[in-house]
């Protein structure tokens, strides 16, 4: 299931990363991605559901990031970091599906694939402060 569950994040990442570089419309991007490297229906909708939950809540993720990372400006921030913070921060205020700290390491492998070397430590700085906003 992570395996699956992970190719799903993967998804939806690299949809919501081409729908803020190139403009295109995230849930189109995500259905050509799914075309391409087909998954099980539970974790298509899952990616689905990831990608259209980032898109509903965005501005209140996007000054929840301006918060917790002042010396980085949004628009500053590399397009992955940005919308893996955006993911991971969905995942863990908003969707509820999984324990923070397994959104927070799916976030940190994201970018570590994507990212660059300082990456990881900057997603899981953020999401860490994220975090603190969470009971569960």
């Amino acid at each position: 299931m992570v395996g699956k569950r992970r190719k799903a994040r993967t998804l939806a990442f690299m949809a919501l990363y081409e729908a803020d570089v190139a403009g295109h419309e995230p849930g189109t991007v995500l259905e050509r991605l799914l075309a391409d490297e087909p998954l099980d229906e539970d974790n298509a909708s899952f990616a689905r559901d990831l990608v259209a939950g980032v898109q509903a809540h965005r501005q209140e993720i996007d000054r929840l990031i301006r918060r917790k990372a002042p010396a980085w400006p949004l628009e500053q921030l590399s397009p992955v970091d940005r919308n893996v913070l955006r993911l991971a921060i969905y995942e863990v205020l908003f969707d509820n599906r999984v324990p923070v700290r397994a959104a927070i390491n799916e976030a940190v492998e994201l970018a570590k694939r994507f990212g660059s070397d300082s990456s990881p430590r900057f997603v899981n700085g953020v999401l860490g402060s994220v975090s603190l906003m969470v009971t569960r």
